[in-house]
């Protein structure tokens, strides 16, 4: 076997892996924020999020994670679409941020 095979055979093992990873990462999230979305009586449209964007950053130990953005939309009453972000440090969830919305004042509207 080859080096150059070796060496290309890790890169797409080390590519795989990450985006396997990433992946549940992904599904924890939207776990956090259709969780997070039932608790304050909203709807999580589309139940997708949307990476927007992947850094390495130091944690408060100072090891080299990876940092998450994701968007989300939502809705309150059915009409108006907000959107929302959420951030991860790692596979911890580290914030959640949601546009300002209309409160309805019937619990019944979906």
């Amino acid at each position: 076997m080859s080096l150059s095979l070796l060496f290309w055979a890790t890169v797409v093992a080390a590519f795989i892996s990450f985006w396997w990873r990433s992946d549940k990462i992904k599904h924890g999230a939207l776990a956090h924020v259709s969780r997070y979305c039932k608790q304050q009586n909203l709807q999580l449209l589309d139940q997708t999020l949307v990476l927007r964007g992947v850094w390495l950053v130091r944690n408060e130990k100072g090891s080299l994670i990876f940092r998450r953005k994701y968007s989300f939309e939502f809705t309150s009453t059915g009409e108006v679409r907000y959107h929302g972000r959420v951030v991860l440090y790692g596979a911890s969830l580290q914030r959640m941020d949601l546009e300002a919305y209309i409160i309805p004042d019937d619990d019944s509207i979906y």
